[in-house]
């Protein structure tokens, strides 16, 4: 069932446009050396956004908390909470047909990982 979930994702929810744009943003933002843990997760919200269903986004419990938590407040003031807006303006809107409303529950698992990356992972 995950398959044919991304398969429609790919094809009718925009999973492909998404997955390019995050890996054009990951890419650009790897060209600096300041830039590089940033551009490492557009591609974590790109590989999500390719494939999201069958994927959870889980909180890691690492040894850089609070280095994690300073990320993900520059990461919030440079960008995070537009695309994080983006996605939840998109999931309410799928949320208005029935047949959108597991592309709206992808979006609001893209929302909360573009909300704060750092510190999270995917399983």
């Amino acid at each position: 069932m995950n398959i044919i979930g991304n398969l429609l994702w790919i094809i009718f929810g925009g999973g492909i446009f998404l997955f390019f744009g995050y890996v054009i943003g990951g890419i650009a933002l790897c060209l600096t050396i300041v830039g590089i843990p940033f551009g490492f997760q557009c591609f974590k919200i790109g590989i999500l956004a390719l494939s999201p269903f069958g994927q959870k986004v889980v909180t890691t419990e690492s040894n850089s908390g609070c280095l994690a938590v300073i990320m993900n407040v520059i990461w919030l003031l440079t960008g995070g909470l537009c695309v994080a807006v983006t996605h939840l303006v998109f999931g309410l809107l799928m949320f208005v047909t029935i047949i959108g409303i597991p592309f709206a529950t992808q979006h609001m698992k893209l929302a909360s990982l573009a909300l704060t990356p750092f510190g999270k992972d995917l399983r």
